[in-house]
């Protein structure tokens, strides 16, 4: 089902057995050659893979922005504190309550993590049935490199610059976390890029989509309570 096409009648008539996937990401720079929406596209995505390949789950519009305090020295970037993040998800999920059997958040900016776990917890102090997943590769570099350009290759291969990727910082994020944390990414990387995106490709990109599909169909799965409908 995808939530924003349903009438009321038709979501009245799933008795709440539906879980409500909710696709959140950012409005951040991606570096010279991905589009600011990158993390969104790919959250839908996933979302929309989850639906695929499990009965009885609703895919909620998109939430297309995020805690991207880092990116905010580049322009296009839009950002929203962890407060308000975690506000806007737990408002979501009180209102879901009469509707689904629960909410699932499907984050594919590892930036919403704290405003995410406050929301979570939150959440499940009031009772709702809430899980967190956010989207990560193994061995998959940070920022714009490689991995970010081979999943939007393989989502959408019109909306890669190809002919501007460049290479960024590509010291281990370990290393320079202090710095982002204290400066932000655009005084470590100017180009925005951490990483390198050199030999991305669709092939790629298609099969880290299905590793994280799997993923988290299989959390899902774990997740929902036995014997309440849905997946």
């Amino acid at each position: 089902m995808d939530l924003g096409d349903a009438t009321w009648p038709e979501v009245e008539a799933t008795g709440r057995g539906h879980v409500l996937a909710v696709p959140l990401g950012s409005l951040e720079q991606h570096g010279p050659h991905l589009p600011l929406d990158t993390d969104t596209r790919i959250a839908v995505e996933l979302a929309g893979r989850l639906a695929g390949a499990l009965p009885g789950v609703a895919v909620g519009p998109a939430l297309p922005y995020g805690a991207s305090g880092e990116h905010a020295g580049f322009p296009g970037t839009l950002v929203v504190g962890h407060d308000v993040l975690a506000e806007l998800v737990v408002e979501l999920v009180r209102s879901a309550r009469t509707s689904f059997g629960g909410v699932v958040v499907i984050s594919a900016h590892g930036g919403n993590g704290e405003g995410l776990s406050m929301a979570e917890q939150r959440c499940r102090a009031e009772g709702d049935a809430v899980l967190v997943w956010t989207a990560v590769t193994r061995g998959g570099d940070a920022h714009a490199g490689r991995t970010e350009t081979s999943l939007m290759l393989a989502i959408d291969e019109g909306s890669v610059r190809t002919h501007l990727a460049e290479r960024g910082c590509t010291e281990p994020l370990e290393a320079i976390m202090p710095r982002l944390r204290a400066e932000g990414v655009r005084p470590v990387s100017s180009n925005g890029v951490l990483g390198n995106p050199e030999g991305a490709s669709a092939a790629e990109g298609l099969m880290l989509l299905d590793e994280m599909a799997r993923t988290l169909c299989d959390a899902v799965v774990r997740w929902w309570p036995r014997g309440h409908g849905g997946p």
